[in-house]
């Protein structure tokens, strides 16, 4: 079918809240290239919001996947374990940098590794409490709904959310917070709002992504550490979307030298296939009682062979040095963009995990003009997206594997459309 025939589908069938508003449909991909329903090739600079680090259907997890086909597709872990499951958690125990001897539950998405990590977190302190933060993004359920330090268009219109979730100020000093600020918003989120002793977690991504790419500073996320000892709350690390290479290290948090109690992880840990994970202490992940934390589908056996293809993948293609030197690429581009434009303003990466804003005039964010570039970049081949509180930052989640003149590509288009949709805003107001 073609992509006409496939939109007339989408509108009769597919409900409104869950239909893209992209008109090209997939067909087929390779690395960093889709070519849709009607042949045409786009260039993938969103790599499915982050899940596609090393590129859509790297042969080595295509095989992996197709090799576990023909063993076990599912017995429910639950039921009948599997190879598979135990050796992803031997591996995520020895890679993931938290205290002391982890363990691993496996789940099916970022937002279920999230819940369970409360789950966890409540079982293992015997509090309720947990602080998040503006402009963080933990999914879609109604916990992490509640957890989310923005509104629109996660929970606009489902009511009301659960409680015992109480928010803290990011630090992101481009928009005026510090690392003081938002340590003095935590703590007096924990005087006013939030009583220690009640508080279970606090939790946090270390670079925020749909809050616009801002990495916290190495002595703000030690600082929110050493709050956590001192109350005794466990501290939660969302990489969910920072995880697996994007910042170049396998976790952002590395950057910092903390190690958390928990962190949660998905998207690009399996490059397509669904699966996610919380990794924590094992004192803490094995808090709850017997056959509390599980379900259906967790932890897949298919899935879980392209986890240990895609680790595999990182050792032998080095992928975490390709992802610095993309971030070092990306940066050198933004800062040429922000001296030849006047609406790009604050570029910035960690590794590969790269954005910049767009302002008017006066500096402030202009989500109008970020909406225009990825409708116009869409025109020409190129898969953008946007993101941030103001929905005015443009954001870089390529496959660290893509080849340079496919990455040129895509940086030419960008800066093409910055070129047509600045020239036409100036003729609007002229």
């Amino acid at each position: 079918m073609n992509n006409a025939q496939l939109n007339e589908l989408k509108q009769r069938y597919v409900a409104s809240g869950a239909a893209s508003p992209a008109t090209q449909f997939a067909d087929r991909a390779e690395n960093a290239l889709v070519w849709d329903a009607d042949g045409n090739r786009i260039i993938d600079f969103a790599g499915g919001i982050g899940v596609l680090n090393i590129g859509h259907r790297h042969p080595k997890v295509v095989q992996a996947v197709k090799d576990q086909l023909d063993k076990v597709m599912h017995t429910c872990q639950t039921v009948m374990p599997y190879e598979g499951y135990v050796k992803v958690a031997e591996k995520l125990s020895q890679v993931t940098p938290v205290r002391g001897h982890g363990k691993v539950m496996l789940a099916n998405s970022g937002a279920e590794a999230l819940e369970n990590a409360v789950k966890v977190a409540r079982a293992a302190t015997g509090r309720d409490n947990v602080i998040c933060f503006t402009g963080g993004y933990h999914g879609r359920t109604f916990m992490t709904m509640a957890m989310n330090g923005k509104v629109a268009p996660y929970a606009t219109d489902f009511g009301s959310m659960p409680g015992n979730v109480f928010r803290a100020p990011y630090p992101v000093p481009s928009e005026g917070v510090s690392d003081e600020d938002a340590l003095r918003g935590l703590k007096m989120a924990l005087k006013t709002d939030a009583n220690p002793k009640d508080t279970a977690a606090i939790v946090l991504e270390p670079v925020l992504g749909e809050g616009g790419f801002h990495a916290a500073s190495p002595g703000f996320l030690k600082a929110v550490r050493e709050l956590c000892d001192e109350h005794g709350m466990l501290m939660i690390v969302d990489e969910v979307q920072s995880g697996f290479g994007r910042t170049g290290k396998l976790f952002a948090i590395e950057h910092s030298g903390v190690e958390p109690d928990i962190i949660t992880m998905a998207k690009s840990m399996a490059d397509g296939m669904p699966i996610s994970a919380l990794v924590g202490t094992d004192k803490v992940m094995d808090a709850s009682g017997g056959n509390s934390l599980g379900g259906t589908y967790t932890g897949s056996p298919v899935s879980c062979a392209a986890v240990l293809a895609v680790l595999e993948v990182f050792e032998e293609e080095q992928i975490l040095d390709k992802s610095l030197a993309l971030g070092d690429r990306l940066g050198e581009r933004f800062t040429q963009w922000e001296q030849a434009f006047d609406c790009v303003a604050n570029g910035r990466h960690l590794g590969a995990m790269a954005a910049f804003d767009l302002v008017t005039a006066d500096g402030n964010p202009d989500a109008d003009l970020a909406g225009a570039l990825c409708k116009k970049a869409r025109e020409k081949g190129l898969i953008l997206l946007s993101c941030g509180l103001w929905g005015n930052t443009i954001r870089f989640l390529m496959p660290v594997t893509i080849e340079d003149e496919v990455l040129e590509e895509g940086l030419g288009i960008i800066e093409e459309c910055l070129k047509e949709v600045v020239g036409s805003q100036a003729a609007a107001t002229a």
